[in-house]
């Protein structure tokens, strides 16, 4: 898969005289290391937040919904299979997506997004990155 080297890639230099003077512009992007795989951080402000997930084969993130973050999620590489439900839905629909599926997630959505290969997500949503209630997480984590 094309995209997991890029949690590791360098940062580049920003001091290059090309550049002239975007230093006080630039975002240095991080890597969460995950059970399901990674997640890269390349915008947070107070209004917005991007990420990349890479969810490994066989991984999946928690069955969860979160109380004020609103996110997007872009499926730019690989197959997962989504469960998705509006709060209050006994049961949340299942769909095997690939390259192209996009879905929003409002809050109080009940998601979950299970890799069947090797999957990179696109993510944007608001900044709420701690807003986890998790219902069920096959690695034992509580909410974050």
């Amino acid at each position: 898969m094309t995209g997991e080297g890029l949690g590791s890639l360098p940062v580049p230099n920003l001091s290059s005289p090309n550049l002239g003077g975007l230093e006080s512009f630039a975002f240095e992007p991080y890597r969460i290391e995950k059970p399901w795989g990674w997640e890269l951080v390349w915008a947070k402000t107070d209004r917005y937040c991007g990420k990349l997930l890479h969810i490994q084969k066989g991984g999946q993130l928690s069955l969860q919904f979160h109380r004020e973050k609103d996110e997007t999620v872009y499926v730019h590489e690989g197959r997962i299979e989504i469960e998705i439900g509006a709060a209050g839905d006994p049961i949340p629909d299942s769909e095997v997506v690939g390259p192209g599926a996009s879905f929003r997630i409002e809050p109080g959505t009940v998601h979950r997004l299970r890799a069947l290969e090797d999957t990179l997500v696109l993510e944007v949503s608001t900044p709420e990155l701690d807003d986890v209630v998790r219902l069920e997480d096959q690695y034992g984590r509580a909410d974050e």
